[in-house]
């Protein structure tokens, strides 16, 4: 199918997306908080509203019973601290409610929201401290809001109102460094001051979110045509492709490696056959682990692998730089017999390139595609596992056509470049200079999954 064609199925895809369907801009993994705290001359009042996305709401299905609202608020209270100059007050659950908005591939969110109080004196002069301690090690957006009723807060370091709408809406400025808001401090005295009630304006979207939306959007109709599964699959592939020309992902700095040294045609189709493998083999790895339990964070998983393909994509970068300058000739492809210039043989040298090769195409398939996975649980709710594994292996082919044809494009530059008398002498030192740059790319990868 040409170009144009692809384009105006996707286009088509992308209109046919029904608008209820509502995205989670942080991840489908992410635990969102929000606690709105209005302080009173007797009391501290807290709505806490908790917005589970996607795949812990698929994982926590079982543990939904009739109770699940009020139990789950005693958790939450349980994990809010409210303290009035150094003395913690006991909080009572005052209403517990919870609902499940629609969310993306036909699963379901969780809004789970708590109203809350706690009996203070704050007749005089006070400092009033709020401690959120709920579920803490999972990934997620979490905000604090305060005003006061008969109160006036002095210098407050949180808002009145919410910036994401109480997490209906997060504004797009915020997304790449989400607010993380667990603990305030409040100076507070008797007075009376305005509450506001404006909320946070609906941040847009960008082209390849809405086509993502749009992908899991068609997963999760539920008359599934032979049109909707066709561009379904178109977007997979596309989405695929868009995955490994990210930034950040060090996939298509892997291609141009590749093609800086003695990579062939045949080395490119191996590293993106690989890809392939490895990404499609870890989504529905990880699909089954976290529906088979409840207590596995996903988005510590894929932290994990993501230090492991860091690691793995360092050590290749080292060593390969530590015989580029040691001048061995460790070829990524098949070697071409160079290897008997130390002696150990056209095979050993072979052997070396492809398990390099192999190893490249791991590090860049392990680290799977959160939508893919979301698309994938989606089927699997929606009794169409079938289709979901279609998918996923579309969205595996679609990384690997990008790395693989920018390794044969870059491949042939390389020998056209290489074949100019002026600048081949410069081509000795490539080996050295891509195989450093796969190393920095490494160090890169490993400290954002450590850090971030």
């Amino acid at each position: 199918m040409k170009a144009p064609a692809v384009l105006v199925l996707a286009t088509l895809a992308v209109l046919a997306v029904p608008a209820s369907a509502r995205a989670h801009p942080l991840g489908n993994f992410t635990i969102n908080h929000h606690h709105a705290i209005t302080v009173h001359p007797d009391r501290v009042d807290l709505v806490s509203v908790i917005d589970l996305a996607e795949i812990p709401t698929l994982q926590e299905q079982p543990a939904r019973q009739s109770g699940y609202a009020g139990s789950e608020c005693d958790s939450v209270r349980s994990g809010l601290a409210v303290n009035v100059d150094g003395m913690n007050m006991a909080m009572a659950l005052r209403s517990a409610s919870v609902e499940y908005p629609p969310g993306e591939a036909g699963l379901a969110t969780t809004r789970l929201t708590c109203l809350l109080t706690a009996p203070a004196d704050l007749g005089a002069a006070a400092t009033v401290d709020v401690r959120d301690t709920y579920r803490p090690g999972r990934v997620g957006w979490h905000e604090m809001t305060a005003v006061g009723d008969g109160i006036v807060l002095l210098d407050p370091p949180v808002p009145a109102t919410s910036s994401s709408d109480e997490l209906r809406a997060y504004p797009d400025d915020l997304l790449s460094d989400p607010l993380d808001i667990r603990t305030v401090s409040l100076r507070v005295e008797p007075g009376t001051t305005a509450i506001s009630d404006t909320a946070a304006a609906r941040g847009g979207s960008t082209l390849i979110g809405t086509a993502t939306r749009a992908f899991t959007g068609l997963v999760g109709q539920r008359d599934l045509t032979p049109l909707i599964g066709v561009l379904a699959v178109l977007l997979s592939l596309l989405l695929g492709a868009s995955h490994a020309a990210l930034p950040g992902h060090g996939k298509t700095v892997i291609a141009a490696y590749l093609a800086g040294r003695a990579g062939t045609a045949r080395d490119a189709v191996t590293v993106g056959a690989t890809v392939t493998l490895t990404h499609t083999i870890g989504v529905l790895l990880i699909g089954l682990a976290i529906s088979a339990s409840s207590a596995l964070a996903g988005e510590s998983l894929l932290r994990a692998l993501g230090i492991v393909s860091g690691v793995l994509v360092t050590a290749i970068g080292a060593f390969l730089l530590r015989s580029a300058l040691h001048r061995q000739p460790v070829a990524v492809g098949r070697g071409h017999g160079h290897g008997h210039a130390h002696g150990h043989g056209h095979g050993h040298s072979h052997g070396v390139g492809r398990g390099g090769l192999i190893g490249m195409g791991v590090a860049g398939g392990l680290v799977p595609s959160p939508s893919a996975l979301v698309v994938l649980l989606g089927a699997i709710a929606l009794g169409r596992t079938w289709f979901g594994v279609l998918l996923v292996l579309g969205y595996g082919l679609g990384m690997a056509t990008t790395l693989t044809i920018v390794g044969l494009l870059l491949v042939r530059l390389r020998d056209r470049l290489a074949s100019v008398e002026r600048l081949r002498d410069r081509f000795t030192a490539l080996p050295a200079i891509t195989a450093g740059l796969v190393l920095v790319v490494g160090l890169g990868l490993t400290a954002r999954a450590l850090f971030e």
